[in-house]
């Protein structure tokens, strides 16, 4: 019986902590169709933006919201979104998330809640927050 409860003991322990193994991969946002690749940068997280729906429809789509007028002429496609996000394995912190379609950036966390998911939450300032689910494509 002792033996039985420590083989689920261990299992539960290396199936709970297999998910975090790395968040490295490609994100489905459930906004305008966007795909993000999420790769290690030296010690922190970036993720770039390799498609969505405006970038599908017309790839050479500029960053036209962008604040800083002297961005905007940079494509949409493989635009970098999220950078300086430190910590893990499951959290992140600290980092910046740029939203094209607002052309703001904005202070985030990253959180990987299993396998296949993850939570992406960007504040102005707390507690002028908003969070995503995406789901993991690869």
């Amino acid at each position: 019986m002792l033996r039985t409860a420590l083989i689920a003991a261990a299992l539960t322990f290396v199936s709970g902590s297999a998910f975090a193994a790395d968040v490295a991969g490609l994100w489905q946002t459930p906004t305008n169709g966007g795909q993000v690749e999420i790769t290690h940068c030296g010690n922190s997280l970036c993720g770039k933006l390799v498609s969505s729906d405006h970038i599908r429809a017309n790839p050479a789509q500029k960053d036209e919201k962008n604040k800083d007028k002297a961005q905007r002429g940079r494509t949409l496609k493989n635009l970098q979104m999220l950078y300086d996000f430190t910590g893990g394995p499951t959290k992140w912190t600290g980092g910046k998330v740029y939203n094209p379609d607002d052309g703001g950036t904005y202070s985030g966390t990253v959180e990987l809640l299993s396998d296949n998911e993850l939570k992406l939450k960007g504040c102005i300032v707390a507690p002028l927050c908003k969070t995503q689910k995406w789901t993991r494509l690869r």
